[in-house]
């Protein structure tokens, strides 16, 4: 078998390739992304490729699946750069699929792509998925699950997998998520729990997590099975106000959504930090997700709790961890992230 993985050295992307290599049943793993990595990607072949311009149908050639991974989340304040790539790009994904021929496409979609629903019980994958409308990342998860709706329709032989996980965290995408969604700012030695006296206590302040190993899992799984449709991922338990002040030793103090997302937007109209507001919106939110459809159908389930994969984060990100791949090492941030400050808290990494 012969898989394909767009955005192969991201977060996810890496654990993919490691998955995928690891499985007797894959004999040619080929991973795409705009920039080589200083290091070799497991056992797959590496091609330099942008999604949004380069020729795609004949780097798919021969595939049997294609994974879709590449994504933007900065620059968050350029969207027009961040659609051409998540909307446009996979759009240019998709089309040169099918004038492959590639019988399956399994693509990353989130968590995000739902619209707001409840805290208080799960939903399975047929919830709405509108996205929240603050959220330009929500926006283009939901935007491309609309395309993927249509091609279903237009390819009824293509195999189409989505499948929507919570927030995904490793060790060694510590360095990028610090960078994407927190800073320069904030020095390393302040990640520590006995520095983090209170935890705000904001109502639907509750997510899932799931770490990147348990989720490239999830992809092999998919690419190697006949299954279709969307798959929720994420690991136990849901966190809340409650789990992080345990995790940290904290108290908890009510605060005011609001109050919370204007500091947010304060912040990040100020670039202090690279997040703009949409993405508390998005938290607050977006749903609890049912595992159970990846549980049966996909024989899924995680290796690490949702604590585990961010106590791992946070522990990466005390130490500056990281990986030698474009998205993952600290060399995109420049010396002491002077890269981070010039391109304006929140460039494309």
């Amino acid at each position: 078998m012969k898989v394909v993985v767009t955005g192969a050295t991201g977060n996810v992307g890496t654990s993919v390739l490691r998955a995928l290599s690891a499985d007797s049943a894959v004999d040619d793993v080929v991973a795409v992304a705009r920039r080589k990595p200083d290091r070799a990607l497991e056992s797959a072949e590496f091609v330099s490729a942008d999604i949004t311009s380069d020729d795609l149908t004949s780097i798919f050639a021969g595939a049997d699946a294609v994974v879709h991974l590449a994504w933007l989340i900065q620059p968050g304040r350029d969207e027009t750069l961040t659609r051409h790539v998540n909307v446009s790009g996979s759009r240019r994904v998709f089309e040169a699929a099918v004038a492959a021929r590639v019988p399956a496409l399994v693509y990353a979609s989130s968590v995000g792509a739902y619209s707001p629903g409840p805290k208080d019980r799960y939903v399975d994958e047929t919830w709405p998925t509108n996205g929240i409308a603050t959220s330009f990342y929500s926006r283009h998860k939901a935007e491309v699950e609309r395309q993927l709706d249509r091609l279903q329709t237009e390819q009824p032989r293509l195999r189409i997998v989505r499948l929507r996980p919570g927030l995904i965290f490793k060790r060694e995408a510590a360095t990028e998520i610090r960078r994407l969604f927190i800073g320069p700012l904030l020095p390393r030695a302040l990640l520590r729990s006995t520095l983090v006296p209170v935890v705000p206590d904001i109502p639907r302040l509750r997510f899932q997590a799931v770490h990147s190993d348990d989720v490239g899992e999830a992809y092999r799984a998919a690419v190697l099975s006949d299954c279709t449709g969307a798959f929720n991922v994420a690991a136990e338990p849901v966190i809340g106000p409650p789990e992080l002040a345990r995790m940290l030793g904290a108290r908890q103090i009510p605060a005011s959504p609001r109050l919370v997302r204007a500091a947010a937007a304060v912040s990040y109209g100020l670039r202090l930090q690279p997040a703009e507001p949409g993405w508390f919106d998005m938290g607050l939110g977006v749903p609890l997700m049912s595992t159970e459809r990846v549980r049966r159908e996909l024989r899924w389930s995680p290796t690490r709790t949702a604590i585990e994969a961010i106590t791992e984060l946070a522990v990466g990100m005390r130490d500056g961890a990281d990986d030698r791949t474009a998205p993952l090492a600290r060399s995109t941030s420049g010396p002491a992230r002077i890269r981070e400050f010039v391109t304006g808290v929140g460039g494309r990494p």
